[in-house]
């Protein structure tokens, strides 16, 4: 009985389906066959103008989606989804006229103005860059300023930097001498402008000695307003009452932290690789005069990376016209230091 009835029902549908559809339907139906039967290609794939001959009768009948056969519905849906998103990428390219783009360098400055001063908001953002010549709506910047979840702080390297005129940092390291006895050295480094404050070397570091050094590195008022150093026994309570004294306030590193008082860990690091490494230390007498040799490098002459290249003491910068160049050497000719002479 179904045999019979399913063909009836097709034919009646056909007869009741409109003129239009069924052209609409042999369209398809031939487009189909014409790219099954293209003879040129290897494979079947589908050309451009295919992909946009079968979006456009999709808005035209999307009842084709009923008619094919070479390929899915969803890729059909795909393929419309693409045209739709070039065409309004087209339609909302931008035109001649309207508000001029920003140059990139100017929102970044932005952001970095916005980023590196607590507080700045949008009209004092738009004031410096007035300053700057730069011309600009203040809603503008408000737009590209960074926006901040919690209230601006400003970054440790800041708050360091503003506290290095009072910061000092001190430390022990050793040296073996060609007796193979260790010889301790007792180095003091002011941070702001990396100053090696005060050195000694002694055969037996007591309390009283290292309190001793605290005074001599620190005459008539000039004491720091804080002093780092880490937790060695060393510095015992002699050591702390004297430093009290001064009105110096103590910071101590966390245990086995030397990260935490970087500053006199690179200048121990220098000491090192610069001078003692390369120097075979007699006795306590000669490597304080290697110790003292190597400081008037460092402070006259060494450049500093953290003091835009320049030496502790400022050197100054002597131009081609004032003569040739000629080398003096320092400590025992471990380094020199280049000079012009006329």
């Amino acid at each position: 009985m179904k045999t019979v009835l399913l063909p009836l029902l097709e034919t009646l549908i056909d007869i009741l389906r409109s003129r239009a559809s069924l052209h609409l339907e042999m369209l398809a139906m031939r487009q189909q066959l014409a790219m099954v039967a293209d003879g040129d290609r290897k494979r079947l794939s589908f050309r451009s103008s295919e992909r946009i001959f079968w979006v456009w009768f999709y808005r035209l009948w999307p009842a084709c989606l009923q008619t094919l056969m070479i390929f899915k519905p969803n890729t059909l849906v795909r393929w419309h989804r693409k045209g739709f998103r070039l065409y309004w990428t087209w339609k909302s390219r931008r035109r001649q006229g309207g508000r001029p783009p920003i140059d990139p360098d100017v929102r970044e400055l932005i952001k970095t103005m916005s980023r590196n001063n607590i507080g700045w908001g949008a009209p004092r953002i738009h004031g410096e860059l007035q300053m700057l010549g730069i011309h600009i709506s203040e809603s503008t910047v408000a737009k590209y300023m960074i926006r901040h979840r919690n209230p601006p702080s400003q970054t440790w390297k800041t708050f360091l930097a503003n506290h290095t005129a009072d910061l000092v940092s001190v430390d022990f390291f050793t040296v073996p001498t060609a007796t193979f006895r260790i010889t301790y050295v007792f180095v003091i480094l002011h941070h702001e402008r990396r100053e090696i404050v005060h050195f000694n070397a002694t055969y037996h570091p007591t309390p009283e000695w290292t309190a001793q050094q605290i005074v001599e590195a620190f005459p008539f008022d000039t004491a720091p307003r804080y002093l780092i150093r880490d937790r060695d026994s060393i510095y015992g309570s002699r050591f702390r009452s004297r430093v009290k004294s001064l009105g110096i306030e103590e910071m101590l590193s966390a245990p086995r932290s030397p990260w935490q008082n970087p500053y006199v860990e690179r200048i121990i690091g220098s000491i090192r690789r610069e001078c003692l490494n390369h120097v075979i230390i007699l006795n306590e007498r000669h490597l304080w005069r290697q110790l003292k040799s190597y400081s008037s490098y460092y402070h006259e002459v060494r450049t500093h990376l953290s003091l835009d290249k320049q030496s502790p003491v400022p050197r100054s910068i002597e131009p081609p016209d004032q003569g040739k160049v000629v080398a003096i050497p320092h400590v025992g000719g471990l380094h020199h230091e280049y000079r012009r002479a006329a």
